[in-house]
């Protein structure tokens, strides 16, 4: 039996990506973006606590650069000699990781710190790579052309080398998140050609996680410290649904949502979860689940693209205007109003799907007093 669903407006609250984050507060404006002018857009992929941002300027004829962005300050990150760059990533100590174009125009991983300026990380004998995600600590994990030109999960070695971490059995991996203990996630295609959500454990190697009931196809997107995992599989129904998966069980976010394609993009230390949610086709939403509550933000309430989840709770991406994407961040929490007599009415007007090269806590509670609300 899923959980009730209730629906509750809320004003909207305008957090700004320049705020000044502490364990403790944020500061809230009504500024979106970074800044930028003459018809270009911007998106937040990442957001430190000392309110440093990882961005992408999106030019209006589309190049993309790799910038960041704190206390009103745009500083650009070059390329790796070619013409584009994007960020996916930021730790505490303000390293960034992200891809960005060679002399030749093949799409590198990079690491970036203010001292050193921006290194190459190479490649596993082919033409390509990406970098996806970055601990404290400097580890790094991503993706990889091969000598074969197939892509393999990799994360770094101490001197930054790349580790291939290879596949389910068949010919590609991706690796999208990892945590402080070097416990890496992602997507990776047995011998059937089914791609599956996959752990990566050092000393165990990789094991897949498996599906929703019914699924042919999944995949994990982030970890947190703890060994929460979460992501998206296919269901019974040929619908996307997102997931929390704690090593034991597999709890259907999606399920809770009630409806739509839904996708989880990120979980922070706390096992709060976020993701998108598409509901017939309609632009997407933000969800939040938090301490047993799932939450559908509305339009103007959340984020057309949402990348990540701070500690802080500071849901990090951009809202779209019609017309170009803006750096944003809302509070994972908005203040319910008095409930409409008719819940459910608006839900049918609007909806989301997730965006960028795609948890929650406490799996044990079950779903048992959990909630959905639809804000």
């Amino acid at each position: 039996m899923l959980p009730r669903l209730s629906c509750f407006p809320a004003p909207l609250l305008g957090l700004c990506l320049l705020a000044a984050v502490s364990t403790a507060s944020a500061t809230i404006y009504a500024e979106r973006g970074f800044g930028e002018k003459d018809g270009n857009g911007s998106i937040a992929s990442d957001l430190n606590p000392a309110g440093l941002v990882a961005g992408i300027i999106m030019e209006e004829e589309g190049r993309r650069r790799a910038v960041t962005y704190q206390h009103g300050r745009l500083r650009e990150l070059g390329t790796l000699g070619g013409n584009e760059g994007f960020t996916k990533a930021i730790n505490t100590h303000g390293v960034v990781v992200g891809s960005a174009q060679t002399a030749s125009g093949a799409w590198h991983a990079f690491r970036f710190e203010a001292a050193g300026g921006m290194r190459d990380l190479g490649t596993l004998g082919g033409n390509s790579s990406y970098a996806t995600a970055i601990t404290r600590d400097g580890m790094i994990a991503g993706y990889a052309d091969t000598s074969a030109g197939d892509f393999h999960a990799f994360v770094t070695k101490a001197d930054l080398s790349l580790q291939d971490l290879g596949t389910l059995g068949g010919a590609s991996s991706y690796a999208s998140g990892l945590n402080t203990h070097g416990v890496v996630v992602g997507t990776a295609q047995r011998g059937d050609g089914y791609r599956r959500a996959f752990v990566y454990r050092p000393g165990t190697g990789m094991q897949e996680i498996g599906t929703l009931p019914g699924g042919r196809i999944s995949s994990a997107t982030a970890i947190n410290d703890a060994g929460l995992i979460v992501g998206a599989s296919e269901t019974e129904k040929r619908r996307w649904h997102a997931f929390a998966w704690d090593g034991k069980r597999m709890l259907d976010l999606g399920a809770m949502i009630g409806q739509g394609d839904s996708y989880a993009t990120a979980v922070n230390a706390a096992g709060h979860v976020v993701g998108s949610v598409n509901i017939n086709g309609f632009e997407p939403m933000t969800f939040v689940y938090k301490e047993g509550v799932m939450t559908v933000r509305r339009r103007d309430d959340g984020l057309y693209l949402t990348n990540k989840i701070t500690d802080a709770g500071l849901v990090v991406g951009a809202v779209y205007t019609g017309h170009k994407f803006q750096a944003f961040a809302v509070p994972s929490q908005a203040a319910p109003a008095p409930q409409r007599s008719n819940p459910l009415d608006w839900l049918f007007l609007t909806f989301i799907l997730g965006a960028s090269g795609v948890a929650l806590y406490q799996l044990r509670a079950g779903l048992r007093g959990q909630r959905t609300y639809f804000m």
